[in-house]
């Protein structure tokens, strides 16, 4: 079990402390949402947490493969709808250019990370559109 201290900083700003680790995450309300918008907002850690995931099964499945896991980087775009506010669409480009996989094993890969927990804990509301780069 994780714990997770979340304080209220005021202005529509929080801080959120793992309790393990000591690590620290502030967030602020959006521009769009009556905030200043000069951290991450809640809903942002949620489209980033998506990506973080999916790179971290990614790294899991080739430590479990002996695959070679050189690098991946990935760009996430979020978009937001509204009544109620929520996120209706997350975009996701993995570069994966410098891992040189097999057609068998990337398709592996892709499955594994499109099967995240965070993937499986969000609304089947949210649309996704995921795609990955190789060479």
């Amino acid at each position: 079990m994780t714990k997770i201290k979340v304080s209220y900083l005021g202005d529509l700003r929080t801080s959120s402390e793992h309790l393990e680790s000591g690590e620290k995450i502030k967030t602020d309300a959006p521009k769009d949402n009556n905030g200043k918008g000069e951290a991450f907002s809640p809903t942002d850690l949620l489209a980033a947490s998506y990506a973080n995931c999916m790179m971290t099964i990614i790294g899991i499945y080739c430590e479990k493969h002996d695959l070679n896991f050189k690098m991946c980087e990935a760009e996430v775009e979020k978009e937001m709808k509204d009544n109620p506010r929520r996120i209706g669409k997350l975009t996701i480009k993995f570069d994966l250019s410098e891992n040189d996989w097999s057609e068998k094993d990337r398709k592996k890969i892709e499955n594994a990370a499109k099967n995240c927990p965070v993937a499986k804990s969000i609304s089947t509301d949210v649309e996704t559109d995921i795609s990955f780069k190789y060479n």
